[in-house]
């Protein structure tokens, strides 16, 4: 059993209803400390402030401030606090001004709480956490990007992944978490944590985010 601290949390969201529920929900695990609620940009600046959470949980959809504006500010004034995207909506007008506003991961309301605590944990450490059809739209985004004849070509792996490992990097493109991807594949999840620590090594990178786009331009995707 970990005995890691709790991650604490901020919950942002406007309806009221929602954080209240997502905060008893959250404050049923072990590995979760909510410390605080907002309910729109301003007020969640303030919390952070005040709180010093590890990870924001970020609706998007706000009145006055709201969450891309929100998540710029925390990425100047509180670069240390991550922020994990959680909304109703994953079109392309949110998803890519919320990434390049600083956060780290996103998700829609519709997950588990277990993926949802996977998320928050993950992104604590800095990790990239993004719902399967958000990392499909952000490789999408990657492929249609023009080649830049000035860029050196992608090296070939120095030590090359074995067919498990690119089962593993093709399952973990597709932004499923370790327990899902230990579900497919028929292994334990401690297993798959490995597979994928190994994986990142062998491919240079810090998360998962840019393992899918560096395997992708090496052509293992």
């Amino acid at each position: 059993m970990s005995t890691a601290r709790p991650v604490r949390v901020l919950v942002v969201d406007d309806q009221t209803l929602f954080r209240e529920a997502l905060t008893t929900l959250l404050d049923a695990r072990d590995e979760v400390e909510v410390v605080g609620g907002a309910s729109d940009g301003a007020e969640a600046l303030e919390a952070v402030a005040a709180l010093q959470p590890d990870v924001v949980l970020m609706d998007l959809r706000m009145p006055g401030l709201d969450g891309v504006s929100t998540t710029r500010r925390l990425r100047v004034e509180h670069p240390h606090v991550r922020v994990l995207v959680l909304t109703t909506f994953d079109g392309d007008d949110e998803v890519f001004p919320a990434l390049r506003a600083g956060a780290v991961g996103y998700l829609l309301k519709d997950a588990t709480v277990a993926r949802l605590v996977e998320g928050v944990q993950a992104a604590a450490r800095g990790e990239s956490v993004l719902q399967p059809s958000v990392a499909a739209k952000v490789l999408a985004m990657m492929s249609r990007l023009p080649d830049t004849p000035a860029s050196p070509r992608p090296q070939p792996l120095v030590d090359p992944l074995s067919p498990r490992e690119l089962e593993v990097l093709h399952e973990l493109a597709e932004g499923l978490s370790n327990r899902e991807i230990a579900s497919r594949l028929y292994l334990s999840e401690g297993t798959v944590k490995n597979h994928v620590t190994n994986v990142l090594a062998k491919l240079g990178v810090r998360d998962r985010t840019q393992a899918a786009l560096r395997a992708r331009g090496l052509g293992l995707l």
